[in-house]
């Protein structure tokens, strides 16, 4: 089977792999206690978190360990709306958000706060007249990913935190940077316009359930987890030291990869495009920007399981929406918030490249997806 489903989760390096298990057998000390076992352990934690500050480019008092991208949007979210008691005040976020961003803000509504979802444009990115227009004196959080996790489209997230922190300085700025991280070149954390940044390790081939948020110092959060008081008092619960040492090693990893991936990964996704754009049938989301590792396509008239099945009968794994929202047999938002009509949003399938990808595994693919128009053509719109 040909995995090219690098956006949902990613196999993680062998290193990784391998340090966990060193970690598990050898520094299972839990790091708040005061015995020689933990003491190791709260060094091994303290180590995690400089070197991965570094490669963020922030300071290590800043960066909280999280169980994942979901935990970290929740609490950035939730935590900065909250803050000191409050019930009310204006959010701004998109309508192209990850569910772990975009169902946070529908529960902040229900708690009493107004939010506004902010519609893409035709070539999918968030225009900053659009942001500017939505700011009101009371919009108390911002929150936008740097790259959306179907289309691939890149969001202006440098352009429009700088105009916020100009304009709007006391509004806080959350950037979910899940799916951009190690594909584009680094956000500069460290100048300070964005206030909080949610990370996830098994994106960046790293294992599952743990996951990092940057908070920029001065920062407020109302904690969502009361408890022992571990991780500055922001997320209590004794810390997965194995699990924190595995991010760690594949956060540096992949960003020291970052140019080389980058380049390696356009020219896949350079040659995908090219060939589905001669496909009769296959409609190439075209974007303004797009990160290297993610290339979509619609087929009006066909379903995308359908779609996904046949494929996967010839040994290629792709996905329709994102992982969290596939099973849900609905229209596509982040399609239907560009401007898709219902048919279109229901048959987008999103392929997504690994650093292992090569130029015969897109000639495979390529081939498969002939074959599975050619087979499915007669039952278009059935």
């Amino acid at each position: 089977m040909k995995y090219f489903d690098y956006a949902a989760t990613t196999p993680p390096y062998p290193e990784v792999v391998r340090a966990m298990g060193e970690m598990m057998q050898q520094h299972y000390g839990n790091p708040s206690s005061l015995h020689r076992y933990g003491e190791e352990a709260d060094r091994l934690l303290r180590r995690a978190r400089e070197v991965s500050a570094g490669v963020l480019g922030v300071q290590p008092g800043e960066l909280i360990w999280t169980s994942g991208a979901t935990e970290s949007n929740n609490l950035a979210l939730k935590g900065a709306a909250m803050r000191r008691g409050r019930l009310q005040g204006h959010i701004i976020t998109t309508a192209i958000e990850h569910a772990s961003v975009y169902e946070a803000c529908r529960q902040l509504e229900q708690l009493g706060f107004e939010v506004s979802y902010l519609d893409a444009e035709p070539d999918g990115t968030i225009s900053l007249e659009r942001i500017q227009a939505a700011f009101r004196e009371d919009t108390i959080l911002f929150s936008m990913m740097h790259v959306n996790n179907e289309t691939g489209a890149v969001q202006p997230v440098m352009e429009v935190a700088r105009w916020i922190k100009k304009h709007h300085p006391r509004t806080i700025v959350h950037v979910d940077g899940v799916q951009g991280f190690g594909r584009l070149a680094p956000l500069p954390l460290g100048e300070g316009s964005i206030d909080l940044y949610s990370l996830s390790a098994h994106k960046l081939r790293g294992p599952r359930g743990v996951g990092l948020l940057y908070v920029k110092q001065g920062t407020e959060l109302l904690p969502l987890l009361a408890g022992g008081g571990q991780e500055n008092g922001y997320r209590s619960g004794t810390e997965n030291i194995a699990a924190i040492a595995g991010m760690t090693k594949a956060l540096r990893l992949f960003a020291e990869k970052q140019t080389t991936q980058e380049q390696h990964l356009r020219l896949l996704s350079d040659e995908l495009r090219q060939q589905i754009r001669t496909i009769p049938g296959l409609l190439l989301t075209e974007v303004k920007e797009v990160a290297p590792h993610i290339v979509h396509f619609t087929y009006p008239g066909m379903k995308a399981e359908v779609v996904l099945h046949s494929l996967e009968q010839q040994g290629m794994l792709v996905s329709t929406q994102s992982a969290c929202a596939s099973r849900r047999a609905k229209p596509s938002r982040v399609l239907r918030s560009m401007g898709m009509d219902a048919e279109a949003a229901m048959s987008g399938i999103r392929i997504s490249l690994g650093d292992e990808h090569t130029a015969e595994d897109i000639t495979q693919l390529v081939a498969a997806l002939r074959q599975t128009v050619q087979a499915l053509r007669p039952l278009e719109r059935r």
